[in-house]
């Protein structure tokens, strides 16, 4: 077991007897000092031991002072530490079996030689319980801990900003007592909120790694090297540029590069379940180019790509968006392609809400078959809220100069920090279990729904999320998301295929199942919540 060793002056006249009890059980220990009893500073001890636990260089720490106290107060200043002052071999053991205790911190100056190294030995050979059955609760214990953790990821906000403090508590406090549905929202990973956080924010970086216009870019060219590695290792594409700050400004960046204004481009309709950027009249995109809708089959509400071939045919576009925002079937992306190839235009894809699907081989991937494929990194893929550019290498070129200078000034590197962090959890092979789980949770909380007499759009889905007809059942999706909300299960009102109610109104509600698979829930959960989401729905109007 590698162990990091670390003492202040207090601790020095100690330490010998705890090296010794270290290694004689084995301890691999690395002895941070300090080396004699010249006054020093404990908080530099306590920092160098824990940030190795943190990092992973060292299994657990010793620290030593006189009383012990000064020293635990720094270490569980680190996120990911558990230091405490045990006094007592008992204490040692129920702070390791229950606690799980990575960081003993003995007081030197209180106990002698031998009583410190009878601590330190019985904290060396006891094993935390919580992963043992019966004693489930210990782990369940430390896991509120972390969830509490999270409050103190802004706690100097209460002093400095009381009211934004009081905004962010409220959303902390909101996740923690809400069933959230809504398809194209997830919880990061603490590791995600401390990446875009971070101090990467002061820095300015116009340009690309490398070739920046401002000096002392080392350490985000750094970051965003990795970013883009990673995403080229998780999408298999030839290039990727990871500085588009949304969804949006990605989807921009390729029009701008591959078209000129007035070009044609065929998009999925918003109102079938498309997106704002895919050519909606009120956003730029409906606004610099001519747009054809492509629409669901009336009969099936699924895409009729026979006739999306016909209207290509027809209207001969410079480029053919595939993707959407509130469709839950698998897209055809092989036959996307032959269609863009039959008419001459290039193929782009939106991936944005199936990126993590395809991420965790859930979903086909788009990236074989199309020019460009445009991403946000939030949603399935479980990032920081921005955007993302795949591309052929041929197009690399005209993307980049479109991203900056074309549209972006500096990149906001602690955001590509954050992406760079989702894109290596979504390479470890736990993520595939998690976007096939989201897929199985939809398809179960789906069949929930239709069981008790619900309309799916389309009959069923094959992604993350659904499409409810609440209209069917005499509802509108106002309402419904309305009394959902208040009963705290979060979704949207969404329209549906062929909707005769307004987008303010709309016929249907959109659910979606990352954001409660990330909760670490499955299928019976999926019908539980369903349940109650047939009993909420039905109870409308019921004021008894």
């Amino acid at each position: 077991m590698k162990i990091a060793l670390g003492c202040d002056h207090g601790g020095f006249p100690a330490k010998a007897a705890v090296l010794e009890a270290l290694r004689r059980h084995g301890a691999d220990v690395e002895d941070l000092g300090c080396f004699d009893t010249r006054s020093v500073d404990y908080p530099d001890y306590a920092r160098e031991v824990s940030e190795r636990i943190v990092d992973g260089r060292a299994e657990r720490g010793v620290l030593i002072c006189t009383t012990g106290t000064g020293m635990a107060i720094a270490a569980n200043r680190f996120t990911g530490i558990r230091a405490a002052v045990c006094d007592t071999p008992e204490r040692a053991r129920r702070g390791r079996s229950h606690n799980d205790v990575n960081v003993l911190v003995l007081a030197g100056g209180c106990h002698p030689a031998d009583e410190l190294a009878a601590i330190t030995t019985v904290w060396l050979e006891t094993a935390f319980q919580g992963v043992e059955p019966g004693n489930e609760r210990h782990a369940c214990r430390l896991a509120q801990i972390d969830r509490a953790g999270r409050l103190s990821e802004f706690a100097t906000l209460g002093r400095s900003d009381p009211e934004i403090h009081a905004a962010i508590a409220a959303h902390v406090a909101q996740e923690d007592a809400t069933i959230n549905l809504i398809a194209s929202e997830n919880y990061v990973s603490r590791s995600v909120r401390e990446a875009q956080g971070s101090v990467l924010t002061n820095k300015y970086a116009e340009g690309y790694p490398g070739k920046r216009w401002y000096g002392g870019c080392q350490p985000v060219d750094a970051v965003e090297r990795l970013a883009i590695a990673r995403a080229l290792a998780l999408f298999g594409a030839e290039h990727a540029n990871v500085q588009p700050h949304c969804g949006s400004a990605a989807n921009m960046a390729v029009y701008f590069a591959l078209l000129q204004p007035g070009d044609t481009i065929l998009a999925m309709s918003l109102d079938q379940g498309g997106h704002l950027t895919h050519g909606s009249p009120v956003n730029f995109s409906g606004r610099l180019f001519k747009i054809e809708a492509y629409q669901v089959s009336p009969r099936t509400e699924q895409l009729d790509y026979d006739a999306l071939e016909a209207q290509a045919v027809a209207c001969r576009p410079k480029l053919i968006v595939a993707g959407a925002s509130a469709y839950a079937r698998t897209l055809d992306f092989p036959r996307f392609r032959a269609i863009a190839d039959k008419v001459g235009a290039k193929l782009m894809v939106d991936m944005a809400h199936i990126a993590g699907l395809v991420a965790g081989g859930a979903h086909p991937s788009p990236v074989p078959y199309a020019d460009v494929v445009t991403s946000t990194t939030h949603k399935t893929l479980r990032g920081p809220r921005s955007g993302l550019i795949l591309c052929r290498q041929a197009y690399a070129q005209a993307i980049d100069k479109t991203v900056f200078p074309g549209l972006q000034g500096g990149p906001q590197e602690h955001t590509t920090a954050a992406k760079a962090v989702c894109f290596k959890e979504a390479l470890d092979p736990a993520f595939r279990a998690y976007a096939a789980q989201i897929v199985r949770n939809a398809k179960t909380l789906a069949a929930t729904l239709t069981s008790a007499g619900f309309r799916i759009v389309s009959g069923g889905t094959e992604n993350h999320m659904m499409l409810v007809d609440v209209a069917a059942a005499g509802l509108t999706g106002k309402d419904a998301s309305a009394a959902l909300d208040a009963a705290g299960i979060i979704v949207n009102k969404n329209t549906i295929p062929f909707d005769s109610k307004s987008p303010f109104v709309t016929s249907g509600i959109r659910l979606g199942t990352p954001s409660v698979t990330t909760r670490g829930m499955g299928e019976a959960e999926m019908r539980q919540i369903g349940g109650w989401i047939v009993s909420i729905l039905k109870a409308i109007g019921d004021t008894a």
